[in-house]
């Protein structure tokens, strides 16, 4: 049978071809070597003919690295409880080595006369083996900016990644579109492939029709006050939105002035002369022509200019700014190109998420905190750092428990010119250096993070205009990898476990001690059963959000029924829910810690039994606290959605005057207090004590009767 049964054509000339190219051989070489032709050696790399296993032999002894002499007995493993990994992939022996263990667990499992606890134990193991494994086998990381408008992540972005063009005076000038904020319209990915490219998410024409609205809603206001204010109520459209829609209905401001000696606005105008608010937003989209807009996306072409990057910088400016006739007003924009960030064996994709204008808890930004796979690099402008904005996302993160950004999260601090040479020491005196300077401020931003328990929590210094991008390079590089290490690590923990099991089984005096552990640990579990009551209610998350949003963001959503990319009800409802299952729970997570810690030291050949205790239930109480977050999101998204009434008596209250945020706070409470939401919040304690009791009874499981 060929060994290469299990793995495509495909996939096994890519790594030929790799083994090849890391020698340094050309193909025409090792075609001779091996008496080929150059011909059928390349449609062999290529996938396009199979090989047989006397040729892959021949083939990989005349590479002959030893990276060559390891690949046929890649091939020959058979993989039962894993997917097998690529071929290239730099874990595969680690990976290997849990599959085996995961093996050796199952056959435990179903020898004859297994007690039911000990085989509960050998499934968590290789449950877990395969839940740690999966995270290593993904290769796929991103890299996601996040900080305040105007701070300079767009050309930090550009720098790292060489995605800049010639400028004036010799500067370089970054692909993506770069100002003093307000510039993007949404997030920007950027990632690896064939060519350059640009591809486009368009935003629905529900959004867009909201948008319209909004920007519809300024003009009347304008045309009506002189002030362009009605008390604390002013419409404000983010710039970005308003730019690309007057762009994309010609109606943009004109370079000549009125008798007032303001330039003329078309818009002002066509609202003046159209008779209705209704009319407006229809005459408005009309002149967008969103059904002439249905391209997705554009790809370089050679004939076109000679320079793929200044074609894609251009690209990307018109469809940002609403200018290029064939794209919509886009959700989310893919710039792909060759190359990134370089790290070897790993698939890396970087993220420009939109500037952060208000301290606002956006769903966008905390997705990707959550992510595991995804390094989220808090920017800050030098002389604020921390951030406000990013401090409230750590004590947002820490509120619902989220422990991954200790190991996924790095900040970046990003200096203009000078002001890293202005800072002062105690004693005064300016630093001698810029480097100095950065180390003064890494103190300060490290005590500022100690309140949220991140005071290790990497920090660097990127001046885009003065420094070497090798120094931000590293860096995030440095953070992907520490992020691959932390998988890395805990999947050998689990497999050291796994054997310290599997070689103790038969000894006797370990049992009875791990049985008395387990007996202890199961007297703790029957006084901590149930969990404490939530000591607030899910919606009290959302209405402080509401009530510190800026009144355009609260106005916004409402328009859109609760889901306004700045203010989501569902998503602070969820955080809201999650806060308080944290709240009632963390205590008794950390009791459980504590009385395992203190048998671990009193029982030292339980170790193993109480370690998988520790972890399994850690584990267990992460997953409890994302199914009563996607729980709570769920149903109180669906009552909303069911509730026309809410948003059409709230979205009334525009236009009444000043208290506008007051009387939608009213009407939400209102809401939520009415029995219908009362039942929700009863719904969701009775699923976290359910979801507890079940927790308990897996970790019981793994001891009971033992």
């Amino acid at each position: 049978m060929s060994i290469t049964r299990d793995v495509g054509a495909v996939q096994l000339g890519h790594r030929l071809a790799q083994l090849r190219e890391r020698t340094g051989m050309k193909q025409a070489e090792l075609a001779r070597q091996v008496a080929w032709s150059q011909a059928v050696l390349s449609r062999i790399e290529a996938g396009e003919r199979a090989v047989a296993d006397d040729e892959l032999q021949s083939l990989l002894a005349a590479i002959g690295t030893q990276e060559a002499l390891e690949l046929a007995a890649t091939l020959e493993r058979a993989w039962k409880h894993l997917p097998r990994p690529a071929l290239d992939h730099p874990d595969q022996d680690l990976l290997w080595e849990a599959e085996q263990r995961a093996v050796s667990l199952v056959e435990l499992s179903v020898a004859p006369h297994a007690h039911p606890a000990f085989q509960q134990r050998l499934k968590e193991y290789v449950d877990e083996i395969c839940h740690r494994a999966e995270r290593l086998l993904r290769r796929q990381h991103r890299i996601a900016f996040i900080g305040n408008i105007g701070i300079g992540k767009s050309t930090a972005i550009c720098r790292a990644s060489a995605l800049e063009v010639p400028g004036r005076h010799g500067r370089p000038v970054p692909v993506l579109e770069a100002g003093a904020g307000g510039v993007t319209l949404c997030e920007v990915h950027l990632g690896t492939g064939p060519g350059y490219g640009v591809i486009v998410v368009p935003r629905t024409h529900d959004d867009i029709r909201a948008d319209v609205t909004d920007f519809v809603d300024r003009l009347l206001q304008a045309n009506h006050t002189s002030t362009e204010s009605i008390d604390d109520e002013t419409v404000h459209v983010p710039r970005e939105i308003e730019r690309a829609i007057r762009n994309m209905a010609g109606l943009q401001r004109k370079k000549s002035r009125d008798a007032e000696g303001k330039r003329t606005d078309p818009a002002k105008t066509l609202a003046a002369e159209t008779s209705s608010k209704r009319d407006l937003v229809v005459e408005v989209l009309t002149r967008m022509g969103l059904h002439r807009r249905d391209r997705r996306e554009e790809w370089f072409q050679p004939s076109l200019t000679s320079n793929p990057l200044e074609w894609m910088k251009g690209t990307f400016e018109q469809i940002n700014n609403g200018r290029h006739p064939e794209f919509s007003l886009p959700a989310r924009i893919d710039l792909i190109v060759p190359n990134l960030v370089q790290i070897e064996d790993l698939e890396i994709s970087m993220i420009d998420t939109r500037g952060i204008d208000h301290l606002t808890a956006r769903a966008d930004l905390e997705s990707h905190l959550e992510d595991p796979h995804t390094v989220a690099i808090l920017c800050s402008g030098f002389n604020e750092a921390p951030a406000p904005s990013v401090q409230h996302l750590l004590k947002r993160a820490r509120e619902i428990d989220n422990r991954q950004i200790e190991s996924n999260c790095g900040v970046l601090v990003l200096p203009r010119p000078e002001e890293a040479a202005a800072v002062k020491d105690e004693s005064g005196l300016l630093v001698e250096s810029n480097e100095e300077g950065y180390e003064l401020k890494q103190e300060q931003v490290s005590a500022a993070l100690n309140s949220y328990r991140l005071s290790d929590l990497p920090i660097d210094f990127f001046n885009s205009f003065e420094d070497d991008p090798v120094r931000l390079q590293d860096f995030l590089r440095g953070r992907v990898l520490h992020t691959r290490g932390v998988f890395k690590r805990q999947l050998r923990d689990v497999l050291v476990q796994a054997q310290s099991l599997l070689d103790n089984v038969e000894k006797e005096q370990v049992q009875e001690i791990q049985r008395e552990a387990g007996r202890q640990l199961s007297i703790w579990i029957d006084l901590n059963s149930a969990p404490a009551k939530f000591g607030g209610h899910v919606h009290d998350n959302l209405l402080e959000e509401i009530d510190s949003a800026h009144v355009s963001t609260v106005n916004a959503a409402v328009r859109r029924e609760g889901e306004w990319r700045s203010l989501s009800y569902s998503h602070q409802l969820g955080h809201g829910a999650r806060r308080l299952t944290v709240e009632a729970l963390q205590d008794l997570v950390t009791g459980f810690t504590s009385t395992n810690e203190m048998l671990c030291a009193s029982h030292p050949e339980a170790e193993e039994l109480l370690s998988q205790a520790s972890r399994l239930l850690t584990a267990a109480y992460e997953e409890l606290l994302r199914r009563i977050q996607l729980a709570s999101v769920t149903l109180y998204r669906e009552q909303l959605k069911q509730d026309p009434r809410l948003w059409r008596d709230s979205a009334e209250e525009w236009g009444k005057g000043s208290g506008y945020r007051n009387r939608i706070l009213d009407h939400n409470r209102k809401w939520f207090q009415h029995a219908a939401r009362q039942e929700l919040e009863v719904q969701l304690e009775a699923m976290l004590a359910r979801e507890w009791t079940g927790l308990l009874a897996r970790v019981r499981a793994i001891f009971e009767g033992a």
